[in-house]
């Protein structure tokens, strides 16, 4: 069977624990695994179906309130990260009111997740243990277990095949899409990833270095948007201006891995890149092709 059945209960298995020991105040490491496990769970009961189950519908709504709760930690761990490394001669007193700034709304939104883990953790423990043995009967168990299998093989190709298309058919990316085109890419990766053996590794880095470098961008920009609406020392602030050039230059580096990744395995048309005004729907290039025939095998 091409599902993996440990890569696609790893997660929830993850989830539980973080649940049940998790820091108070969680750590940017507990805070990045509650998400990325989250984002998994979600690919992987959509591809399989799962969210059509009672059980596996209300977990995935919890995990889901969860992920967002965290999302708006990781956010502000990530930015003061950033901030934390800009440092523009004269600007001290700007760099401090920020670094002051992110660190009262990390605090503050750290007290809301854990809130949300005191109230949900124990139930969402529970249907979680329940969710990893329907996976298990589905994927390995009982006498329908290969046919099972096939199906929910299946449904993750279906996914995959539906994502490809989706990446492939932008006409133009620009700063109002090119964040929502970044999570169609991590879906695909997750998706991809669920196989036994990693198909097509090449296609799997790309995805991840074109996930990694929007998300790069976007953090940037978010930072420069607080700094603008924080900041008493604007216009004319050298922090402000040194971030809108940071954002800038990764901006344009995100676009161009984007386009390249576009090109070489989604079959842009020739002398059309993402910033191009037209474009016609491909079929996706035979690395794509290959990868997927591999979740079916």
């Amino acid at each position: 069977m091409a599902l993996e059945p440990d890569k696609i209960l790893q997660p929830l298995r993850k989830t539980r624990k973080l649940l049940k020991q998790i820091s108070n105040p969680p750590t940017p490491e507990e805070v990045h695994d509650v998400r990325t496990a989250a984002r998994k769970m979600e690919a992987s009961f959509q591809a399989l179906s799962l969210d059509s189950y009672g059980n596996e519908r209300r977990v995935l709504k919890h995990v889901v309130r969860l992920r967002k709760r965290a999302g708006k930690v990781r956010d502000m761990d990530v930015l003061t990260s950033y901030a934390s490394k800009v440092h523009p001669d004269g600007e001290e007193d700007c760099s401090v009111q920020l670094l002051e700034h992110l660190g009262a709304r990390r605090k503050k939104y750290a007290k809301k997740l854990q809130a949300a883990i005191r109230q949900y953790g124990p139930v969402v423990r529970q249907r979680l243990k329940r969710a990893q043995s329907t996976i298990d009967k589905i994927l390995r168990r009982g006498a329908k277990a290969a046919s099972n299998g096939k199906a929910a093989s299946a449904g993750v190709v279906a996914s995959v095949f539906n994502l490809s298309s989706e990446l492939a058919s932008p006409t133009r990316l620009g700063r109002a899409n090119l964040h929502p085109y970044r999570l169609k890419v991590k879906e695909l990766r997750s998706l991809l990833q669920m196989g036994g053996n990693t198909p097509q590794p090449d296609l799997i880095d790309q995805l991840g270095e074109v996930k990694d470098a929007i998300g790069e961008w976007h953090d940037w920009e978010e930072l420069l948007s607080f700094a603008t609406d924080v900041l008493d020392h604007v216009p004319g602030c050298r922090l402000v201006s040194e971030l809108k050039n940071i954002s800038h230059e990764k901006y344009e580096r995100a676009l161009t891995a984007t386009d390249s990744m576009r090109s070489k395995f989604f079959r842009a048309p020739k002398g059309k890149s993402s910033r191009g005004s037209s474009a016609v729907m491909q079929r996706p290039s035979q690395p794509v092709l290959s990868a997927t025939a591999s979740l079916a095998a």
